[in-house]
């Protein structure tokens, strides 16, 4: 069985994903699909707008054979490291063959030919990405340029677009596991990844259907641009209270743990860097007077955006100290073990077969149950689940502790 893998968010799945899932089992003449979806907290820092297993849903109604979750740990980081746990969870599975990802160019070569330069990360990149940093770039840009400095005929811009930034990631952290897994890209049509405007009849991007769900606060606006899948799910959510979920429904418990912490404290948290947590508790005291709840995050990230901190990275160290993790439990040295354990959100009847197979290929345990491992990034998934529960309207018990009561989702 040709097995194909994919990496994906789903916030929420809309008809560009499906035609990224069609696409990808016909470029690679794969007869089954498995992904791995970020769970609760997504690679921008944001908070998912419906939980991971409706999100599974959602996958296996499309089409999705088997999903996969990405830790916390991997899946709210930069582009480097969401790549790194994505591909070698795909890869420790043992029975994907090839792994198919959108990108802007919709071309592997050039993306393929800088992944081999720059995979063991060689001296004079390293010294071309320090200059830019220096010169105040953030980090993504500055990669970008660095690459684009040192590959003759290499686009910073074109680079810096987020699908061939992530793509690229993909093709390096391949590399580095020295995976036999083979890459494939497929061109993204009709709406960019961060285009906010909708200008097709039926693809949109995942950001302008998230923003017609927050400001029309309803679902009618969204009907043309996901499947009927997707809006059944999502109806059933937003009734029970558990949908949209958004930054502002965490408003308290964030600065409850801003003001519980000192400034040293703040620096030990996983993603605060350069001083920013002077910055960090500086901004608290200049937040604008409030009324009806409270202050917003979107006035916090307002105060400490700069040209360096960008929102994307201001936004992931919110969720780092949100969710209490410490430098410590995410260093380097952790992160490039890879993920230690393969957690199954839902499957569908090929999948159940794929499974049977990964029991037996996959080289780390296979959960279906939480209580069937344990690990230190094991244990941050569920305090993830309890504090992302906090966002509902009316969380229950089962809610802060549903990783121990939700079977995979299967269909």
């Amino acid at each position: 069985m040709r097995t194909v893998g994919l990496i994906v968010e789903y916030n929420p799945l809309h008809n560009g994903h499906y035609y990224h899932y069609q696409q990808s089992k016909k470029v690679t003449e794969a007869d089954a699909a498995i992904c791995v979806m970020s769970g609760h907290f997504l690679q921008r820092g944001e908070p998912a707008v419906v939980n991971k297993w409706a999100r599974a849903e959602m996958a296996l109604h499309m089409g999705v054979d088997v999903v996969l979750e990405l830790p916390v740990a991997y899946s709210a980081q930069p582009a480097e490291w969401f790549a790194y746990g994505a591909v070698s969870a795909l890869d420790a599975t043992g029975v994907v063959d090839s792994l198919c990802f959108g990108s802007e160019s919709g071309d592997i070569g050039w993306l393929n030919q800088a992944a081999e330069l720059l995979h063991q990360e060689p001296e004079p990149f390293r010294a071309l990405l320090q200059s830019e940093l220096k010169a105040g770039a953030p980090y993504p840009a500055a990669y970008s340029r660095a690459v684009a400095r040192l590959i003759p005929g290499a686009d910073a811009e074109e680079l810096a677009k987020p699908n061939n930034t992530l793509g690229l990631h993909y093709l390096i952290a391949l590399h580095r596991l020295g995976s036999s897994i083979v890459p494939q890209t497929i061109g993204r049509t009709k709406a960019g990844y961060h285009q906010t405007d909708i200008t097709d009849r039926q693809i949109a991007s995942a950001t302008a259907i998230r923003k017609l769900l927050f400001e029309e606060r309803s679902l009618s606006g969204i009907r043309p641009y996901v499947p009927p899948g997707t809006l059944a799910i999502l109806e059933r959510e937003w009734a029970a209270g558990r949908a949209p979920i958004d930054w502002e429904r965490y408003a308290q418990p964030l600065l409850l743990q801003l003001l519980h912490h000192t400034p040293e404290q703040l620096a030990g948290f996983h993603e605060v860097t350069e001083g920013l947590e002077h910055r960090l508790r500086r901004a608290l005291t200049e937040l604008p007077t409030w009324s009806n709840g409270g202050p917003t995050v979107e006035s916090l990230l307002s105060l400490l955006k700069t040209k360096r901190y960008t929102r994307t990275k201001l936004q992931r160290t919110l969720t780092r100290i949100l969710l209490n993790h410490s430098k410590q439990e995410l260093s380097s040295e952790v992160l490039r073990r890879g993920v230690p354990y393969l957690r199954v959100l839902g499957f569908s009847g090929k999948g159940r077969e794929l499974l049977k197979r990964m029991k037996k290929t996959a080289r780390v345990p296979v959960l279906t149950k939480v209580t069937e491992g344990e690990h230190p990034l094991l244990d941050l998934e569920l305090r993830a689940t309890s504090v992302y529960a906090l966002g509902y309207e009316a969380p229950g018990p089962r809610d802060l502790f549903r990783d121990y009561y939700e079977p995979p989702v299967q269909l």
